[in-house]
């Protein structure tokens, strides 16, 4: 494997799963998976299963208070995971230097539904509220103003393949030479207003999800943030491609041919000069769902003469929607980065579900609690997002083991 000198330096992250590396790896690896467990009310008065976040969030700083809500207190909480490297590039290169590119798909929503609430009793929104909190480019503002960078700083909201979207424009920052290191990511918020929408559509679970089972009744909605730092650097992981694609055959469902997803894919290859043999693990979207799983698992034999290990992660963490395509790469770059304490071994994150496999669409391999790869020679993990509107991002990442 050749580097591609676009090193994924670091990672700040925090979900369902906790935060932080350490109680991350060890929920995402544990012999029993942790649950999700009920959160906001719906309209219609059922109380769906969530992953919510329940670790203590980062205090925020009395300053920035126009951005203060949920969705930038878990970004912070991520950013201040990997604020000293980040530090440390700003003093190398200068402000002007580092970019900031992340994604969101409900920015700081939430605080608008708990402020009209107010407004609607008293006539007045809450002093504390701003409407920064809920603009689309407040996570990525936000993030540049408190770190200092006053490089390229915006947000991209493609709704669930958001945050794997920024691995692209932040690469592309690189390559041009307008930033030294670029900081993406992406974070998203719990709120009614996508968990109604998703109901609306029939497509929350009121069990855990179960991706790719025949017994599959939906998603679970998330939260979370993830953030990295890119650089153009060797060793490592490396970010290898990145492949895009947008299908546009229905605004809320996927292609049923599945080639916008294919594409994707194929870009992504591509883009790191690599054939569909060289991947050794797949980080599927896994929703659930009736329509995703199916096309997905027909996109996979698609590309893959015979599809690699592959998992659906989102039983542990919810479909975090704009975050996910993040929180989902840190899976990929955490198995990468961590072979050392798996005794030279990368642990699979496993896909848990209850095994009853369907068999209207082609089986996958998909994981099981304690499968591992030897950390030996080029490792290379994908990662696959599918959004609303069919637009769909695919990540390529590896590390040369020797």
């Amino acid at each position: 494997m050749t580097s591609r000198s676009c090193r994924i330096s670091t990672l700040g992250m925090v979900s369902a799963l906790g935060g932080g590396h350490a109680q991350t790896l060890a929920r995402l690896f544990a012999k029993v998976p942790p649950k999700l467990a009920r959160g906001l009310e719906l309209v219609n008065d059922e109380v769906p299963f969530v992953g919510k976040v329940t670790v203590p969030l980062a205090a925020f700083p009395e300053q920035w208070d126009e951005y203060r809500c949920r969705n930038n207190a878990l970004v912070l909480t991520a950013y201040l995971q990997i604020e000293e490297q980040v530090q440390e590039l700003l003093n190398k290169f200068g402000p002007f230097r580092i970019g900031v590119v992340l994604g969101t798909s409900t920015s700081g929503i939430a605080a608008t539904e708990q402020a009209l609430r107010v407004y609607r009793t008293k006539g007045a929104f809450p002093q504390e509220y701003d409407y920064t909190q809920h603009e689309m480019n407040s996570v990525a503002d936000f993030i540049a103003a408190y770190a200092g960078i006053t490089g390229p700083a915006y947000t991209i909201s493609t709704a669930c393949s958001s945050s794997g979207k920024v691995f692209a424009s932040g690469q592309a920052l690189l390559e041009m030479g307008l930033c030294d290191a670029v900081v993406v990511g992406g974070s998203d918020s719990l709120c009614e207003l996508t968990l109604n929408g998703f109901s609306s559509l029939e497509l929350l679970s009121d069990e855990i999800s179960n991706p790719m089972s025949k017994n599959r009744k939906g998603l679970n909605i998330g939260e979370g943030a993830g953030l990295f730092v890119l650089e153009r650097a060797e060793g490592g992981v490396q970010l290898l491609g990145v492949g895009e694609s947008s299908d546009a055959h229905h605004m809320s469902a996927p292609d049923p041919q599945g080639r916008g997803g294919a594409l994707a894919i194929s870009g992504a290859l591509q883009k790191a000069m690599l054939t569909p043999e060289d991947i050794q693990y797949v980080n599927l979207h896994g929703t659930g769902t009736r329509l995703n799983d199916e096309i997905e698992a027909r996109v996979m034999h698609t590309i893959f003469e015979n599809p690699p290990p592959c998992s659906s992660t989102k039983p542990l963490t919810g479909h975090c929607l704009g975050a996910s395509g993040a929180l989902e790469a840190g899976v990929c770059w955490l198995a990468l980065s961590k072979a050392a304490d798996y005794n030279d071994r990368i642990p699979l994150p496993p896909h848990w579900w209850d095994g009853e496999a369907d068999e209207s669409f082609p089986e996958l391999s998909l994981t099981q609690t304690g499968q591992s790869l030897p950390a030996q020679g080029d490792i290379c993990m994908m990662s696959s997002s599918f959004a609303f509107g069919g637009n769909n991002v695919a990540l390529v990442m590896g590390c040369d083991f020797g």
